[in-house]
């Protein structure tokens, strides 16, 4: 197998906290309604045909089609979306930085609605200008864990099976990188992954 030399990451939930809950609890007040908002209404099977590429325009009005009492709550989710992100979580910015200090190329797969990217890229392109490049899901209209997001990945980087180290929060989503080539690591805090990329040789 082909010597790690580069490092391939999830964005949310990884780098920077993503967190749906955090945002719409200072919006609605009734932790019941709240509940069935992000449970039934805007959950994560709707949110992800933003991920896959379908438009805000489109899944919100079929949405409030059928939930027009939360209408309002719906719209936010897209007029906002950047306020459901947020911080860099703790030790990943230092843990980026001594990556790229160390010359270990850095790059991204992430889901991530193509609309909603620009501004996020934006806000935060001090950091994300470290990577080499970023496959963004609603770009390209694949998903993790669609194996073919990983082969798309391989060929776009310029990476051989097995030069790369692919870290993501959701095992899923590691195991179907792992099949394509990647070796895999799956997220729970910086400090973990930097012990496994001192292990890896890569810092």
């Amino acid at each position: 197998m082909a010597r790690l030399k580069s490092v391939v990451f999830d964005v949310g939930n990884v780098l920077v906290d993503w967190n749906p809950r955090a945002f719409f609890q200072r919006h609605i007040a009734d932790p019941a309604r709240l509940d069935r908002f992000l449970g039934e209404v805007a959950t994560l099977e709707w949110h992800t045909q933003h991920d896959a590429g379908r438009s805000f325009a489109d899944t919100s009005a079929e949405l409030i089609a059928r939930h027009p009492d939360e209408a309002e709550h719906i719209r936010l989710w897209g007029e906002r979306f950047d306020e459901q992100i947020g911080d860099w979580l703790p030790g990943m910015a230092a843990l980026m930085a001594d990556l790229d200090s160390a010359g270990v190329p850095l790059y991204a797969i992430t889901n991530f609605s193509h609309e909603f990217w620009p501004s996020f890229r934006a806000r935060e392109a001090v950091r994300l200008d470290r990577f080499r490049d970023i496959l963004v899901s609603g770009e390209v209209k694949l998903v993790k864990p669609d194996p073919a997001i990983y082969a798309l990945a391989l060929d776009r980087f310029g990476l051989a099976p097995g030069e790369a180290l692919f870290v993501d929060d959701r095992p899923e989503n590691v195991e179907a990188a792992e099949r394509s080539g990647f070796a895999g690591h799956v997220f729970r805090d910086a400090d973990t992954l930097r012990a496994a990329l001192q292990g890896s040789g890569l810092l």
